[in-house]
């Protein structure tokens, strides 16, 4: 959702006055549950909100921008977090929410390029996400049968590139 609807890494929220003026917003439409989906920093952004929603409807309540009333029915803000990550590297789960369709798009992808190298008889490259996590990529190794595969997890030794063109000549 947030990359869709334009709030992911939302740098307002970062800030004291962006958390205030999401709190005045909750609280005028009387949203007091809130189900955040994402990875470290959207989960570490509601903790933070969490932690400072007292205070942020103190401070509302101070500067008029909320009513007594309003306050009152906005006392206790309820935080559920998913881990939404495609990385897959969140300790206690199977699989985080958004790893399974991830994994399924780049299954598309390669059944279409592997079409395209066998044809013209190429090698190709294919590069996925995972940031620090090599879990999309060694999955999508295994299930294409790829030759090779490159993860953070064990970086390459310094002469790779040789040892690759050695392979594909092979």
């Amino acid at each position: 959702g947030g990359t869709v609807i334009g709030s992911a890494r939302c740098q307002d929220f970062r800030t004291r006055e962006g958390r205030l003026r999401a709190a005045r917003n909750l609280v005028k439409r009387g949203i007091t549950n809130l189900c955040v989906i994402g990875g470290d920093g959207s989960l570490t952004g509601a903790d933070t909100f969490r932690a400072e929603w007292g205070g942020l409807l103190a401070e509302l309540l101070k500067t008029g921008g909320i009513t007594a009333e309003e306050a009152q029915r906005s006392s206790h803000l309820n935080i559920v977090g998913m881990v939404g990550s495609i990385d897959n590297d969140f300790c206690g789960t199977d699989m985080t929410i958004g790893t399974d369709s991830a994994l399924h798009r780049i299954m598309e992808i390669v059944d279409a390029i592997t079409t395209t190298a066998q044809s013209h008889q190429r090698t190709f490259v294919l590069e996925v996400m995972g940031r620090h996590c090599g879990y999309l990529a060694l999955i999508t190794a295994l299930a294409s049968g790829a030759d090779w595969v490159f993860i953070p997890e064990s970086p390459p030794e310094d002469d790779w590139e040789e040892h690759l063109c050695r392979r594909l000549t092979e």
